[in-house]
């Protein structure tokens, strides 16, 4: 059976991959002190099995992408839960914390999987669909990846403590399990077969999969990454000249082979994805300063507990869950513009009001304050998953998609970097207005670049029309 009578369910199984890389990277949080303990590790060495993660996704994204491209998004988004399961399986028997970051990075390739194919696959599941006599809208199908991704995000801390309190940190991995294997299920049973590609010889494989280019990239990447999450206490400054080193290799490799892992050719000459990647990077730093900097500000200033921050934030969560499908059909009936710029022009007014959280911390002004943000957050965040999806070839979806993600793990990184410079002297209500006053300026920044910096050859935002296939 494929999807051309059952797209629901095709997607409902996308999504629930999906969902796994964001629970996962939240879900670890409350996990923490409990690897300490077991493992007899500092607090400095147990954050690893967060960066770990972190980084294995943000240079997985783009990688795993290409390999949808390459070899099948439906081929390689089974042979991620695949990953997952051996990997959740294994790490709860780890005999040291080496090992359990091993799984943690093992956990992030097979989940880094999951999105990419789920963009690649959406033509073909929208096509079907149309051929069936049901024509189910793109953006509605993107809202509910969107509606798993951030409830992922939003469940994993909870989830995670429960897991922790009552069966230890064990089964915050082996929660994984069953549900990979409902999403290996769903894509096998319901999602469209891969087009059949001609089989060539391993050394070919090789050779069209340009390994240089894709090591030099992690390098880069990942050197970059680490570089801005050790800035404090004491920068690491001779990965800088790595990472740099690392990119003009990849970007001359890139040039010269005739087979790149990225054809950088191509992505500068289009424009509107080039736009969409920036204007998503600047998003995410707004947003993760204000996901990752206020329990921060909430606990240390406010005086409130874990357990009781946590719900102040759920409302940032909730809202989204629920405005995310009125979100899609506003993206129907209006188009990705002005979605985006009603989102854009929200965004600043929602990182403006976290000000207020420096005169008062009462519990009902931050329900509002999280509720308000939840709403240009889904806007935003939708309105750019429509827009890479039309800005980006049929052909390059996947490595568009894994790129994009790249994106948010970049912005999340920055915001964390940003924080952590700007509450070095203590979390006080005066490093939370310069924090705020950044995140505003930024937020500023992004509805500009989306009224003024147009793409060339359109007179439209970055997703309001597909483009021709070329």
């Amino acid at each position: 059976m494929t999807d051309a009578k059952r797209p629901g369910a095709a997607v409902a199984a996308l999504s629930v991959g999906t969902l796994l890389n964001p629970l996962n990277s939240s879900m670890i949080a409350v996990a923490l002190v409990s690897l300490q303990h077991s493992f007899r590790v500092d607090i400095a060495t147990v954050t690893w099995v967060i960066t770990s993660f972190y980084l294995a996704s943000a240079a997985g994204q783009p990688l795993m992408g290409r390999f949808a491209d390459r070899f099948g998004p439906r081929r390689l988004f089974l042979f991620g839960m695949l990953v997952v399961v051996v990997a959740c399986a294994l790490t709860p028997f780890a005999s040291s914390f080496f090992a359990v970051c091993a799984g943690r990075v093992a956990l992030a390739v097979g989940t880094a999987t999951a999105f990419p194919s789920a963009i690649a696959m959406l033509r073909s599941i929208t096509a079907g669909s149309a051929a069936a006599g049901s024509r189910t809208a793109t953006p509605r199908l993107l809202g509910r990846i969107q509606i798993a991704n951030t409830s992922g995000a939003a469940i994993g801390p909870v989830l995670g403590g429960v897991l922790v309190t009552f069966l230890g940190w064990q089964a915050i991995f082996w929660v994984n399990v069953p549900i990979a294997i409902l999403a290996f299920a769903g894509v096998w049973l319901f999602a469209p077969r891969d087009p059949e590609r001609v089989r060539a010889p391993l050394r070919q494989v090789v050779a069209e999969s340009d390994i240089p280019g894709i090591v030099a990239f992690v390098t880069a990447l990942a050197t970059m990454l680490v570089f801005l999450l050790d800035l404090r206490p004491q920068p690491l400054w001779w990965l800088l000249p790595v990472s740099i080193a690392a990119a003009a290799l990849f970007v001359w490799r890139e040039l010269r082979t005739a087979h790149p892992f990225l054809d950088l050719r191509l992505l500068a000459a289009n424009r509107r994805l080039l736009m969409v990647y920036l204007c998503f990077a600047i998003f995410n730093i707004v947003y993760y300063s204000a996901f990752f900097g206020l329990p921060q500000f909430l606990q240390e200033h406010g005086g409130y507990s874990a357990g009781i921050t946590g719900l102040l934030m759920f409302p940032l969560a909730a809202v989204t869950i629920v405005a995310t499908p009125f979100a899609a059909r506003a993206i129907e009936r209006v188009g990705v513009r002005a979605t985006l710029l009603w989102g854009a022009s929200a965004l600043i007014v929602g990182a403006g009001l976290l000000a207020v959280g420096a005169a008062t911390t009462a519990p009902v002004v931050v329900l509002v304050l999280t509720a308000v943000l939840g709403v240009p957050y889904c806007v935003v965040s939708i309105a750019m998953n429509q827009a890479l999806y039309a800005a980006a070839r049929p052909q390059d979806a996947g490595v568009a998609a894994g790129i994009f993600q790249t994106a948010r793990y970049v912005g999340a990184i920055v915001a964390t970097t940003m924080l952590g410079l700007l509450f070095t002297g203590g979390t006080t209500a005066s490093t939370w207005l310069a924090a705020v006053s950044v995140a505003t300026a930024l937020a500023v920044v992004h509805l500009a670049l989306l009224v003024f910096v147009r793409p060339r050859r359109t007179k439209e935002l970055p997703g309001d029309t597909p483009p021709a296939t070329p």
